[in-house]
Order: C-alpha cells, then structure tokens, then sequence
C-alpha cells in the first residue's frame, strides 16, 4: 500500500477470511485481517519497473509481471535492498489493466536520477544550490567535520542576518539540529532526510513549527521543480528536466 503522505510503502500479508461486522461504519464493516509485516520502506529501495507497477490508481490490484512478488518477497529477507540493483529505463510492456499514477511514476525517475547524481556530500550542493535559487546567500562547509552545521543560509541583503543551518536525519540529530541553531542564533533551520524520518521526529514537528523545517525526497524534488530555472547551468546540466503539460481529466 503506498502511503499518501510521504513517499513509502507498507507490505502487509492477509491472515483471515472476510468478516462483516454491523457495528462498524460503510465501508469498514467489511474486512478481513492483515499483518503488517513491513511500514515505511522508501520508494527509492524498489527498481523501477516495480514501481510502476505499485504506482497503479487501483487501490487494490494484482501484479503480475516481472516476478515481483518473489522479488519483493527476496527484498524482505534481505533487509528491504537488493544485492545487485538495476536501472530500468525502458517500461516492459503490460496486458495488465492498470492505470497508471503518472505523476508519482515521474517521481520515482526522477528521484532515482538524483540518488545516483548526488551522493554522499553532493546532496548538500544539490541543497545548496536549491537555498541559492530562492533568494538565499550561502556558506557550505568543506567535506569532512563540520561541527553540526552542513550549510548556512541567510536571506537579507548581501548575505547578513539570520543564518539558517542545513542538517540531515533522525531524532538525535534534530536535537543536534536545535543546539547548533542556538549556538549561532539562526532563527530557523532546514533537517534534510532523502528517506524521510521516524516518528520520533514527526512527533515533535508541532513543537518546532515555528522554527524548524523537514525534508524528504518528495520535498527536495518538490523546490528543485519550483526554482529549476534559477539554479546554475551545472546542476540543470545534471538533472536535466523538460516541462510537459498533461489534460487534468479523467476519461
């Protein structure tokens, strides 16, 4: 089931036989019992031709092609990666009757690009460059230790005024995140996760609203498709994206 809030995927098995309950309210009376083996698992682990497959309208639908059940199921025993992974570039045709999530399969190209364009400390120019393009003037701390801090960004004249520090990934780092915000007095903060954040760090979202932002893959992608005519001939060079215009309507 892909989640409608961030960009993962939950893997559940079946375990009982329909149950009608009239207690419950339409369409939940209906039902039968699954175990959720596997929640949260990144879209970007998956190879493509899966995930076009997964990205189907249907809520509920069978797939057929490409062994994918049995690879997934290789995926699960081997901690939700594959061995020796493959680029799909080309989708293998399908008699499936599947209508397919065009938006979010564009995603999932895209995002793979980025991966395998930007890794390591890359994704901090990729951020970089993003803060650049709205407006923001920039020091980006060299490869190595960086005491906390992965960029400073600050967005008044000539580059003075609130810093706004740039970190990735968990709980413990957001705390970290915070701490270091104080120690230089930034006002506000960026926490850059490709594969989004444990709920730890959801929790504390309301509490931070005021001065802490989060992003994952689906956000970093989301800036870089709203500020890509401002960002530098070198990083359009890279991920090179034509803009398409799709009729809004469904046939």
């Amino acid at each position: 089931m892909p989640s409608k809030f961030n960009r993962k995927l939950h893997f559940g098995k079946i375990t009982g036989e329909y149950t009608y309950d009239e207690e419950q309210e339409n369409p939940y009376n209906h039902f039968r019992d699954v175990n959720w083996f596997a929640t949260d698992i990144p879209r970007d682990r998956f190879d493509q031709d899966i995930l076009y497959s997964l990205g189907a309208f249907l809520t509920v639908c069978k797939i057929n092609k490409n062994d994918a059940e049995n690879r997934i199921k290789k995926m699960h025993e081997n901690n939700w990666s594959i061995p020796n992974r493959t680029v799909t570039e080309e989708f293998i045709d399908t008699e499936e009757d599947i209508i397919v999530n065009i938006e979010e399969n564009i995603q999932d190209r895209l995002s793979e690009h980025i991966i395998r364009k930007f890794k390591g400390h890359r994704m901090e120019e990729l951020i970089e460059e993003i803060l650049k393009a709205e407006g923001f003037t920039t020091y980006r701390s060299p490869e190595g230790a960086d005491h906390g801090i992965d960029i400073l960004a600050s967005a008044t004249t000539l580059g003075f005024g609130s810093p706004k520090p740039d970190v990735p990934v968990d709980r413990p780092t957001m705390d970290q995140l915070i701490g270091t915000m104080s120690n230089v007095d930034a006002d506000y903060g960026v926490l850059v996760s490709w594969n989004g954040f444990k709920s730890s760090v959801m929790n504390e979202v309301p509490k931070q609203f005021f001065k802490l932002r989060l992003w994952d893959s689906a956000k970093v992608i989301e800036e870089l498709r709203e500020n890509y005519e401002l960002l530098s001939d070198d990083i359009k060079s890279e991920i090179p994206l034509k803009r398409v215009w799709l009729l809004n309507k469904d046939e």
